[in-house]
Parts: structure tokens; C-alpha cells; sequence
């Protein structure tokens, strides 16, 4: 496998998985040996339209009966479990979008197959590898003792869709992103979470597309999150608008652009871009260095739990009207 392209096979060829077909094919340490989807026709135009014409397609990995070296796993949530196990099983590593499963008791589960199998399940959290975050993280890094850390996310997408009949659209598809990239950020896991949720009056969604939430981290850190799904104007960045108070100094991104940093001795100097691949190219990159080199990468299973656990904690705390720790969902 080392120096060679590694052969994958990707399960799931809807809109994201067009997405990663085309990440494939710009990435020339991995080459597509075959695609799986439930629709044969979906699978076929999908492979395509992204330069894969002629690609083996099935409906499952049995079916498809080729040699390959990887899966990715770009079903939708409630697959994630069953494909990564069978993956698993036959003595693959996996990269599957987030989130890693419906609920934590399910994502451990895989975490437990993955480690019986003794197989890299790394989960794509593409958030991370913006290169705005990378110098984020830097910065802060360098503002010695951090007290608090806060995200702002407002915007007002129109999916149309199973979004807009869930209970907690906001919480439960989209703010894992941010809530991964606080455990990034800050380095360790949270403790516990006190959470409100409610819907707009003009909200198109039915359930509750607007939180707050405040997370206890070791050492007294808090994570303050503010986020509304349906905010017309003056919208944020789809990474959210971030400030990082420490003892040094503070830093802000505005989630597109570089950081900016004041700190006490008067310096604002930002490092560069390192100009690595982003979003799930990164993922993708990061996974087959892994493959390669036998690293560990941030994200992989076990770890990951602890992200899916803030969104889960999250809305029990707006659910029971409480303080929750993450031991409560994390069985602990």
C-alpha cells in the first residue's frame, strides 16, 4: 500500500457522496475501485458526473466483490453502523462522515467493533482542517491559560426536507461541527452542559431551531455556544464567528478568513496559512497518511464519541431542564 494509490471503495453516491467522488478523484494517493448504493442509477450517474466512469457499482459491499484497501462511508446516519461493521469485518479501515452514529450508544458499538477488529474507524470531521482553524488553534495555543471560549452561529438555510420536521434540527444536524471543533480547540473533553433550546416565531422549522449552551470543561474553561438556524441577515460563516479569551491575550476568527489576536504585549502577529487540503479533502488526506504510517489520527472513533455525547448532552439539558454531564450519556 505505501507509495502505491489506495484503493477504496466509497458506500453512498448522494449529494455528499458526489462530493467525496470528486475529492477522490483530485487526490492521487487514492484511486475508486468501486461505488455501493441502494439506487444502481444513482451510483452510476453519480460516478460519471465525477470522472469514474466505468466503475464497478452494487447495492452492498457483498454484492461489489472487488479488491480494495479502504471503505469510505458516506451513507446517511442511521447506515453508518451497519456499513462500517461489515467494512470492519472483512478487515478494512473505515472513514465515515460524521456523525458517527444516531446516538452515543450506537457510535460505541462501532468503536467496540473497530477495536476487535483492530482496524483504523476514523470519522470525517471536515471542520477541523480549514486552514483559518489550524492558525485558530495556533494562535490560541500560544495565549497560555485559556478561560473561555464562545461560538456565534447564525444562519437561515431552507432545506426543505427531514430537517425541517426534526425536533432539534439545529443541535442535532449541524452543531456537532462546532461542538467538535471545541474539543479541538481546547484540548480535552467536557464535563457538562447546561442547555436551552426554542424556535423563532418565524421559524419555518418544526422543531426547536434556535440554543444556548454553556459547557464546563476541565479546569474551569466554559464553552458558550449561540446559534439560530433560521437568522436572515447579518449571518455568520458557516464555521460560526469564534473569540478565545486566555491569559495573554485574546483571539477571534470570523470562520472564513485568518485569525486576529491582541495580545498583552501588544503583538498581533498571526502564523501563515499552511495552505494543507481542506475540508473533507482533508479528512481524506489525514486518513490515508494514517493508512500509511500507522498514526492515530484525532478523530477516530473512540475519541469522536465525546462530540456526538456534547450534542446528545446538549439536548437532554433543553429536554429536562438541567444540568447534564456528559457521564450521564456516556454511561460513566
Amino acid at each position: 500500500m505505501i507509495g502505491d494509490p489506495i484503493a477504496v471503495v466509497q458506500v453512498g453516491a448522494g449529494s455528499m457522496g458526489r462530493g467525496w467522488l470528486a475529492t477522490i478523484k483530485k487526490n492521487p494517493d487514492v484511486r475508486l475501485v468501486g461505488l455501493v448504493d441502494l439506487d444502481l442509477d444513482t451510483a452510476r450517474a453519480s460516478a460519471a458526473g465525477t470522472g469514474h466512469d466505468g466503475v464497478p457499482v452494487a447495492r452492498s459491499l457483498d454484492e461489489l466483490g472487488v479488491e480494495a484497501d479502504a471503505v469510505i462511508n458516506v451513507t446517511v446516519p442511521q447506515a453508518h453502523a451497519p456499513v462500517a461493521r461489515q467494512a470492519l469485518a472483512a478487515g478494512l479501515p473505515v472513514l465515515c462522515e460524521k456523525p458517527i452514529a444516531p446516538t452515543v450508544a450506537e457510535a460505541q458499538q462501532m468503536a467496540a467493533a473497530a477495536a476487535a477488529a483492530g482496524k483504523l474507524l476514523m470519522i470525517s470531521q471536515s471542520r477541523r482542517y480549514f486552514d483559518g482553524f489550524r492558525q485558530f488553534r495556533q494562535v490560541v495555543g500560544g495565549l497560555g491559560t485559556l478561560g473561555s471560549v464562545s461560538c456565534e452561529f447564525f444562519k437561515a438555510p431552507h432545506f426543505g426536507g427531514f430537517r425541517d420536521a426534526m425536533d432539534q434540527p439545529l443541535l442535532v444536524d449541524m452543531a456537532i461541527h462546532t461542538f467538535d471543533a471545541a474539543r479541538a480547540l481546547i484540548g480535552t473533553d467536557p464535563l457538562s452542559v447546561y442547555c436551552e433550546t426554542f424556535n423563532p416565531a418565524w421559524s419555518w422549522y418544526a422543531g426547536d431551531a434556535a440554543a444556548s449552551a454553556v459547557f464546563e470543561f476541565p479546569d474551569g474553561i466554559r464553552f458558550s455556544y449561540v446559534g439560530c438556524w433560521c437568522a436572515d441577515g447579518q449571518q455568520t460563516s458557516w464555521n460560526g464567528t469564534w473569540r478565545a479569551n486566555a491569559q495573554d491575550g485574546t483571539a477571534i476568527w470570523d470562520g472564513d478568513n485568518a485569525p486576529t489576536v491582541e495580545r498583552l504585549d501588544g503583538s498581533t502577529d498571526v502564523p501563515p496559512a499552511p495552505g494543507l487540503p481542506e475540508q473533507i479533502a482533508g479528512s481524506l488526506a489525514e486518513f490515508v497518511d494514517c493508512l500509511r504510517t500507522g498514526a492515530e489520527p484525532a478523530t477516530t472513533a473512540s475519541a469522536n464519541i465525546a462530540s456526538l455525547a456534547m450534542v446528545e448532552a446538549a439536548v437532554l439539558s433543553s429536554d429536562q431542564g438541567r444540568r447534564v454531564t456528559l457521564g450521564e450519556v456516556l454511561g460513566g
